[in-house]
Parts: C-alpha cells; sequence; structure tokens
C-alpha cells in the first residue's frame, strides 16, 4: 500500500543532518536526505558517542583533567571500544588546550528551531563553556572520521550563530573535529548575507528532494 499524505513526515533536519547533507554532491544529496526521511519515519536512530559527551562535560565540571575520558574507554561495550580508541585522544588534546583550563566552567546551553525558508532546522550544541575573562562558547563536537569539509564548518557554525540568542546568550559558536582535537571558529571574512543564501537555497532543495522521496 503507497503511504498516504498522514504517512508522511515532514521535512526536518538536525544541525547534524543538514551539515552532512550541504558536504555531499549529486546524487548522494537525494540518497542521504531519502535515509533520513526513512530513518525519522521509522523513529529509529542510535547515539553511540553519548558516554563520550558525558565523560567530557564532567572532566571539564570537575577539572578533572581529562580522568573520566581516559577511564570511559574501558567502561563501553566492546564493539564501541575502537570508536571511543579514535576519539578519546583528540579529545583529550582538545581539553588540554583549553585556555586556563581549571577554570573554564560549563555553561547552560538549550536546543533551538530554527527555520531555514520552510525547513526546520534542530540547532544542539554538545555543551557550553564560561571562560574566567567572561568569554561563552557554544560547542558543537565534529565525531565523524573524516574532518569536516570547509562547507561543513561554515554551515554548522552561522547556524549556531544565527540562534545563539536561544542556545547561549552572548556565545561565540565553536565546532571542535574531536579526533584531530581541533577547534573551528568563524571566518569574519565569510559574507553572512551569502551563507544565507547558499543554506537557504540547500534548504529548499533538501526539502524538496524529502517530500518526493520514496
Amino acid at each position: 500500500m503507497a503511504p498516504t499524505v498522514a504517512d508522511t513526515p515532514t521535512p526536518y533536519a538536525t544541525l547534524l543532518g543538514f551539515t552532512r547533507y550541504v558536504d555531499r554532491t549529486g546524487p548522494a544529496k537525494a540518497t542521504f536526505v531519502g535515509g533520513l526521511r526513512r530513518q525519522r519515519a521509522s523513529r529509529s536512530g542510535f547515539n553511540p558517542h553519548g558516554q563520550l559527551v558525558k565523560a567530557l562535560k564532567t572532566d571539564i565540571a570537575f577539572h578533572t583533567g581529562g580522568t573520566h575520558l581516559s577511564a570511559v574507554v574501558d567502561l563501553v561495550k566492546p564493539r564501541w571500544k575502537p570508536l571511543y580508541e579514535a576519539l578519546v585522544p583528540g579529545a583529550l588534546a582538545w581539553l588540554r588546550s583549553l585556555d586556563n583550563s581549571d577554570t573554564v566552567q560549563l555553561a547552560q546551553t538549550h536546543d533551538a528551531l530554527g527555520m531555514l525558508g520552510g525547513l526546520p532546522v534542530k540547532i544542539n550544541p554538545h555543551l557550553g563553556l564560561r571562560h574566567a575573562d567572561g568569554r561563552a562558547e557554544a560547542v558543537r563536537l565534529h565525531l565523524d572520521e573524516q574532518p569536516p569539509s570547509n562547507e561543513a564548518v561554515i554551515a554548522t557554525l552561522h547556524l549556531m550563530a544565527r540562534h545563539m540568542g536561544q542556545v547561549l546568550p552572548h556565545a561565540e559558536p565553536v565546532l571542535v573535529d574531536v579526533r584531530r582535537g581541533v577547534s573551528h571558529k568563524r571566518d569574519t571574512s565569510v559574507k553572512t548575507e551569502q551563507v544565507e543564501r547558499w543554506l537557504a537555497g540547500e534548504a529548499a532543495a533538501f526539502a524538496a528532494i524529502w517530500t518526493t522521496a520514496a
């Protein structure tokens, strides 16, 4: 039986899903969106990184210098151990690179629902940081095997900045490439208006693919 209109999930993307989409070209875009649509329709999905994020936040909150990150490799299920062994060294390197890491505090962030044209995009940082000098950062973690492309970095930081009033007021967005322990911040030479037009076009195409996907 063919799906009815009521059975068809409305177009929707998380920040991760949308930035992975903009990173693709040609037919790979349609294949990717179709997979997201089927996943949403079946309400499936599992996040294997939850324990890593929790350990990282605990080390920041209690200034334990990576103790919890180092231990989490042996706490996860055996099937996830290779993943954590690949992620933890970079996470430790980033943690130790924080300015005055002994005084950095966790800051409460909030998810936001942004609209790109008619496409809702969930803006969900992994954590917030507040520095001793008053600076605040909203941090999104990049956990994929490959480093983020320039397009993915621009899209992620732009969308987070666009909704920072809801996410963590007056904070700067940061994308951390966890495996390599590298932070990405906004390039001030990039024109906001150009990024907005680009993302609006990408969002319109995403929604069109979603609506027609089998």
